[in-house]
């Protein structure tokens, strides 16, 4: 997939990505970065974020680092404010902010572990929607790309009740966005990927090969669908893609 050629006279379109640190958000930043995007990149290592800076504009690229937790809501309310106030406008959101943790099943995920996952998959979600939502209206266009899940379309035991919740959950607000918002020019995309070999996938109980890791989904592979959705034109609406490696261990 070709990136696409932005104008020179075009205005600098901004994208805040969240979970940008690693995994499908940092390559979201950088497939976007490459078309020309100013990317702001958020997470909670700053360390990540610095790093990942210095490599998007080591390659040509305009990015800056914004640390940030979005289960802090106001934090999320005052990091979109000092966006606009930096760069005037916020023309696309990726929430990628998303994680798992160890113990998974009804019998062991404890009432903390169902909380840090709500907190981050699915209320930090909300919150970066809700804190972009008066600008993009203002501007009268924006979209938004939601990082959900296979998970969020089919049950399965691996991913456990607290993920595959609160992924579901993102894929429902995110179809709820566009049925409110498109009368206002606004757009969102719900991404639900089947494995992705990244850091994230080292976490479960059960980790898998170098191998397994090796035949699914790359995070390259999503950033190239994250820039594909966000350099759509204005009138056009990706409501939802469902995508998985052609070796699908969700099949076995």
């Amino acid at each position: 997939m070709s990136h696409a050629a932005v104008p020179a006279d075009a205005a600098r379109r901004v994208a805040w990505i969240t979970g940008a640190g690693t995994g499908i958000g940092l390559a979201g930043a950088q497939a976007l970065a490459a078309d020309g995007w100013q990317v702001v990149l958020s997470g909670r290592r700053a360390d990540l974020l610095t790093a990942a800076c210095a490599q998007l504009e080591g390659a040509g690229g305009q990015a800056e680092a914004l640390a940030l937790d979005v289960a802090d809501a106001a934090a999320t309310e005052a990091a979109a404010a000092l966006i606009t106030q930096r760069h005037g406008r916020i023309d696309l959101l990726v929430n990628a902010a998303g994680i798992n943790v160890q113990r998974r099943s009804w019998a062991d995920c404890s009432a903390d572990d169902w909380q840090r996952v709500l907190d981050i998959n699915l209320k930090g979600t909300v919150h970066t929607m809700r804190a972009v939502l008066p600008w993009m209206r203002a501007a009268g266009g924006g979209a938004i790309i939601n990082v959900a899940s296979w998970a969020g379309r089919f049950t399965a035991s691996m991913p456990g009740a607290a993920y595959t919740a609160s992924k579901t959950a993102v894929a429902a607000l995110t179809h709820e966005f566009n049925i409110e918002e498109h009368r206002h020019g606004l757009r969102a995309c719900c991404l639900l990927p089947a494995e992705v070999a990244t850091p994230i996938l080292k976490q479960r109980p059960v980790p898998p090969s170098d191998a397994d890791m090796a035949r699914m989904l790359q995070p390259q592979d999503l950033g190239r669908t994250i820039a594909f959705v966000a350099n759509m034109p204005a009138h056009v609406c990706v409501n939802e893609i469902l995508i998985s490696p052609t070796w699908n261990r969700m099949f076995l």
